[in-house]
C-alpha cells in the first residue's frame, strides 16, 4: 500500500523495481520517473571517457520558451525570457537553481530535495496517523522506513530519466565507488522486469518453479538441480573466458513489447567481464568466489 502513498506525496508516477527480504524486514525498491517542469527540457549526454563500467550519461537541463503564442494579452511570462520576474512572482527558483550543478542535473541535490519533499508532505496524508516514517541516510536515493504496530519495511526510492518513450532509463543508482553527482548510469531494470513477466506468461500454469527464478519457469522439479548445475557450468566457462555478453544492450531478439532505443538495440554487445581481462587479481578472486558458490 505504500506505493500509491509515495506517488501522492511526491507528485510523480512510480515504477516498481522489486523487493527483497533482508533480516526479516522487506525492502522495496522503487524507480520514480522524472519529467521536466514547464519551461525546462532534459537532454541526455553520453559519457565518452569510459573510465567507469557500463553506459553512463549526464542530464543537461535547458530552459525553453513557454510564452503563450495563442493567448493574446495574457499576463504570462517564461523562465527563458523573464527569469527574474518569474522568480519574483512565483517566489520559486527554477530547476537550474535547485537541482543542478552548472547545467547538469545533480543526483545528490535531487535526492536531498526529494527527501525534504517527502518529509514535508507525509504528515498531510491519512496514512501518517498509523505509520511512522523515518528517513534514513543516503546520498543518491531517498531511503526510508515505515513502521506500525504490525511491523516495518524499508523503501529505497531511486529516480531516473526515461530515454525517449523506451523502457530504458538513466538512474540515480551508483556505478561503483565515488560516482560523480552529475553522472546517471543507464539502467535496464524496467526492460528486464517486462522480460521476466513475458517469460512467466509463457510458462505452464502447473509448472513448479521458484518465484525468484521465474526465468526457469516450466522446468519440472526433478530437473531443476540439473538445469541449475548447467547454469553454474556456463558461469564457469564465462569466468574462464572472461567474457559474458550483456543481456539487454545489443540484443535484437527481445520481444517487441520491450521498447529499446536504437542506440541500445543496435549497440555492440557489451562484455560484462571485460575488467577481468585487465586485472588478473580480480580474475583470481572471481574464480575463488565461483568455487565457494559451487
Amino acid at each position: 500500500t505504500f506505493l500509491p502513498v509515495l506517488q501522492r506525496a511526491i507528485g510523480f508516477g512510480s515504477a516498481f523495481e522489486g523487493w527483497t527480504a533482508r533480516e526479516e524486514e522487506v525492502v522495496y525498491r522503487v524507480l520514480v520517473p522524472m519529467t521536466p517542469p514547464q519551461g525546462h527540457t532534459f537532454h541526455l549526454e553520453r559519457d565518452t571517457e569510459e573510465q567507469r563500467p557500463g553506459r553512463n550519461f549526464r542530464v543537461r537541463v535547458q530552459l525553453e520558451c513557454s510564452c503563450p503564442r495563442e493567448q493574446q494579452g495574457a499576463n504570462l511570462l517564461c523562465f527563458l525570457h523573464h527569469p527574474e520576474e518569474v522568480r519574483r512572482r512565483s517566489r520559486q527558483p527554477n530547476l537550474l537553481d535547485t537541482l543542478c550543478t552548472g547545467a547538469y542535473l545533480d543526483v545528490r541535490k535531487t535526492a536531498r530535495w526529494l527527501c525534504q519533499l517527502v518529509r514535508a508532505k507525509w504528515w498531510r496524508l491519512p496514512q501518517s496517523r498509523s505509520w511512522r516514517l523515518v528517513l534514513l541516510p543516503s546520498k543518491r536515493s531517498c531511503k526510508l522506513r515505515l513502521t506500525n504496530d504490525q511491523g516495518s519495511f524499508r523503501v529505497k526510492v531511486l529516480f531516473g530519466v526515461r530515454k525517449g518513450t523506451s523502457d530504458i532509463f538513466v538512474s540515480s543508482r551508483p556505478q561503483g565507488a565515488h560516482t560523480p553527482s552529475t553522472m546517471w548510469p543507464e539502467t535496464y531494470t524496467v526492460a528486464e522486469t517486462k522480460f521476466f513477466r513475458h517469460m512467466a506468461r509463457q510458462a505452464p500454469q502447473d509448472s513448479s518453479h521458484l518465484k525468484c527464478l521465474q526465468l526457469l519457469a516450466g522446468w519440472h522439479r526433478r530437473y531443476f538441480v540439473l538445469q541449475l548445475s548447467d547454469i553454474l557450468e556456463q558461469l564457469r566457462l564465462s569466468l574462464e573466458e572472461k567474457h559474458l555478453v550483456h543481456f539487454i544492450v545489443g540484443n535484437q531478439r527481445l520481444p517487441e513489447e520491450i521498447s529499446l532505443p536504437p542506440d541500445v538495440r543496435m549497440a555492440e554487445p557489451h562484455n560484462l567481464l571485460h575488467y577481468l581481462a585487465q586485472d588478473p587479481a580480480a580474475h583470481s578472486q572471481a574464480m575463488e568466489a565461483y568455487l565457494d558458490l559451487r
